[in-house]
């Protein structure tokens, strides 16, 4: 079966082609910039990149560069043999514990979401418009980044404020990264041919969060009612008093929108250095910017916190799995989280560690947790997902 996924932002928009069963990618591509002067995208197959500069004004005209590049690179001869569609979207409140066939209801179902996530699901929600004109009577799954987190206990997805603030605004605990997260936990249970594994994941990449699971079900995860919370990120601070936000709103003349935009956008590792990307952090760290050190500590330190206590919460993890563009492809950064948590009798090997983008065992063979680099792939996942769903 071939499906198309769709991983959809504001003005940016990702796509894939797998065969499933087999697990196999087609074809690949990345749209940046849609609506926005000097958009492109690209596109990348059997090893071979491919750069296109396009006028995009919405996430339709790309969809209609999507149909043409399938067509023109033979990953289809024509849009028929597309068996389905997977979308992936950010929200899906409580409603939605797991993917779910995409109808009308569903779509209506979505739209109540956008209060809670009006940074993405608009968008995702219009790509999904878009993709009905574009793939007419291809069946499409929707696959929610808080659905593996649906299986937390109310002990850790409830915030300890009025009580009716859940029962009558959502507020509490939804997680987010579910995709990648559920994907992760397959791999390594896969790896270790065992269902009933404590794993602590750590998807450590520009966003990032930790999540704790046990023989599947989650037990608590970092990132909150907004991905905002947790660790320290590339733009995102993490875990910070809410009482900042009326303190600097009134001493910088600000709006609560204002100071909200600085914590999501200006603040994280950019806060603190100026930089949002590791591996310029890493770049000023080795020419002894003293700002770039000690984000990077900042940074560390609160990744190794949630992996301790989340060690606890597990009463002994059984493995720890280190996770997207930090975690994949910084050895470094590697290193440093591992060293911050030896008191739990994690020990790295050294040469082990020495490599980019693999799925490999870095701890050493006396670690009382064995830690594990393992790709994500949320691609594929919405795909396995939507081909669980259609073939229901």
């Amino acid at each position: 079966m071939k499906i198309l996924t769709i991983n959809a932002g504001s003005s940016s928009m990702k796509f894939s082609v797998m065969e499933i069963p087999e697990n196999k990618e087609l074809v690949n591509g990345y749209f940046q910039r849609i609506g926005i002067e000097g958009s492109f995208y690209d596109v990348k197959m059997n090893g071979e990149k491919m750069h296109h500069d396009v006028v995009l004004t919405n996430h339709l005209e790309a969809l209609e560069c999507v149909k043409k590049e399938l067509i023109d690179l033979g990953v289809v001869k024509s849009l028929d043999e597309i068996d389905a569609v997977g979308h992936r979207l950010v929200h899906g409140g409580e409603e939605f514990k797991e993917s779910t066939l995409i109808t009308d209801d569903v779509i209506e179902a979505c739209k109540k979401f956008t209060k809670l996530a009006p940074l993405h699901n608009p968008a995702m929600l219009a790509c999904i418009e878009a993709s009905k004109e574009a793939f007419k009577d291809t069946p499409m799954v929707a696959v929610f980044d808080t659905s593996f987190h649906q299986s937390m206990d109310a002990v850790n997805y409830l915030y300890p404020v009025p009580y009716e603030w859940y029962t009558k605004y959502g507020v509490r605990k939804y997680g987010f990264h579910g995709t990648s997260h559920k994907f992760i936990n397959r791999e390594i249970s896969r790896e270790l041919n065992r269902d009933d594994l404590k794993v602590i994941s750590c998807h450590i990449g520009s966003g990032a969060s930790i999540c704790a699971i046990n023989a599947g079900k989650v037990v608590d995860t970092s990132m909150g009612f907004s991905p905002m919370t947790g660790i320290m990120m590339g733009t995102r601070p993490g875990d910070v008093d809410p009482s900042v936000v009326p303190y600097v709103a009134e001493q910088a003349n600000m709006s609560v929108d204002e100071v909200m935009t600085a914590l999501n956008k200006h603040s994280g590792l950019e806060g603190i250095c100026g930089k949002s990307d590791s591996r310029d952090v890493e770049d000023g760290i080795k020419a002894g910017d003293e700002l770039c050190i000690l984000a990077q500590k900042m940074y560390v330190r609160r990744i190794a916190n949630y992996i301790a206590m989340y060690n606890n919460e597990l009463e002994g993890a059984d493995v720890i799995c280190l996770t997207a563009g930090v975690g994949e492809n910084s050895k470094q950064t590697r290193v440093e989280i591992l060293e911050a948590i030896k008191s739990l009798g994690v020990k790295i090997d050294e040469a082990k560690n020495d490599f980019r983008g693999e799925f490999r065992l870095i701890s050493s063979d006396d670690s009382k947790i064995p830690v594990y680099v393992v790709p994500t792939n949320e691609e594929l996942m919405i795909a396995i997902d939507t081909y669980n769903i259609i073939n229901k």
